[in-house]
């Protein structure tokens, strides 16, 4: 049995052949992978089908899923069921990304004749170009010329993680293209930790009717009848053309104790508020803004045109899961 050292030693041992290849792909790639992001593009009224067989049906599988999630429709298409029925899945406007290692799995051969005879494009992700998928493919993605991580049994795994690799190239590749952006990504990702933090701020904040605002000549005693009423411990104070002139805090309290009551909200407001947020922000944004000092605060102004229109507490936050 190895000793703990000895276990470690093969662990580095796979992670660093991996990592070589992973950088001989990286700079191995060339005019085919923009070809091939070039068709998956043009699929616009399409789909994407992924297939495989095997290990790398599985991650053909992973693939469809990081193309879904990416704004792109993607599905999974067995390779044995498509010989079954399954290939009525694929349609004309589809484009086909099919995986093997050798190229030559047989369970491959209907799919491959089903894109020639539709004119459907393949592209092929492939360690043999001279092999049955490559022959067959419009575009190439050539795996790089490396042994698997277990090269005594020649067990899937080097070329597994070439082939996620590339299939994450490709799916990011065709976002930026496409312009997909994080409140995009949100949408196909409502739950969890993730989904939390891509939700904006017009999702989680309170509306016009939970404002605590006065007018600038408020005297301070209408004004702590307000911060006391709305129990947000802040009171936003507009202009005449309801732009948010200003706020008043705790620590604006504590600087004008003094003869406080004798004072306007005007006189008393820390003007210009520096932290604001807009409707349309992501909500980690607004956590990172409300955490980053000076001051750190716990409530947030939500403008529109610089206007309020709602208001953001630290504990909206919490309750969403974004903390």
């Amino acid at each position: 049995m190895n000793s703990p050292e000895e276990t470690i030693a093969v662990g580095r041992r796979v992670l660093e052949a991996e990592a070589r290849a992973l950088a001989i792909q990286a700079e191995a790639l060339g005019a085919a992978f923009a070809r091939a992001v070039d068709r998956l593009a043009a699929a616009e009224h399409g789909r994407i089908i992924c297939t495989g067989m095997g290990k790398s049906g599985h991650v053909a599988r992973k693939m469809a899923a990081t193309f879904a999630s990416t704004g792109s429709r993607a599905l999974f298409v067995h390779p044995a069921e498509a010989s079954h029925g399954d290939l009525g899945m694929i349609g004309r406007e589809d484009v086909i990304v099919a995986l093997s290692k050798s190229g030559e799995a047989r369970e491959l051969a209907d799919v491959l004749a089903y894109a020639t005879r539709f004119d459907i494009p393949l592209i092929a992700i492939t360690a043999n170009p001279d092999s049955a998928l490559g022959r067959a493919a419009d575009v190439v993605l050539q795996l790089a010329d490396t042994s698997e991580a277990t090269a005594e049994v020649n067990a899937p795994t080097t070329s597994t993680t070439l082939q996620i690799a590339v299939g994450d190239a490709l799916a990011v590749a065709l976002l930026e293209r496409r312009g997909f952006r994080a409140q995009d990504f949100h949408v196909f990702h409502p739950g969890g930790k993730l989904g939390a933090m891509l939700r904006t701020v017009g999702d989680l904040m309170h509306g016009a009717d939970e404002l605590p605002l006065v007018s600038p000549d408020a005297s301070m005693r209408q004004a702590l009848l307000v911060m006391t009423e709305k129990r947000w411990g802040i009171v936003g104070v507009t202009g005449p053309d309801g732009g948010l002139a200003g706020v008043i805090t705790d620590g604006d309290l504590r600087r004008h104790i003094e003869g406080l009551l004798d004072h306007t909200a005007g006189e008393v407001m820390t003007p210009g508020p520096r932290k604001t947020v807009t409707p349309g922000m992501l909500a980690s944004e607004a956590l990172a803004l409300m955490s980053d000092p000076p001051p750190a605060v716990t409530v947030l102004f939500v403008v529109d045109g610089g206007k309020p229109v709602g208001v953001l507490h630290v504990h909206d936050l919490l309750r969403a899961g974004v903390m």
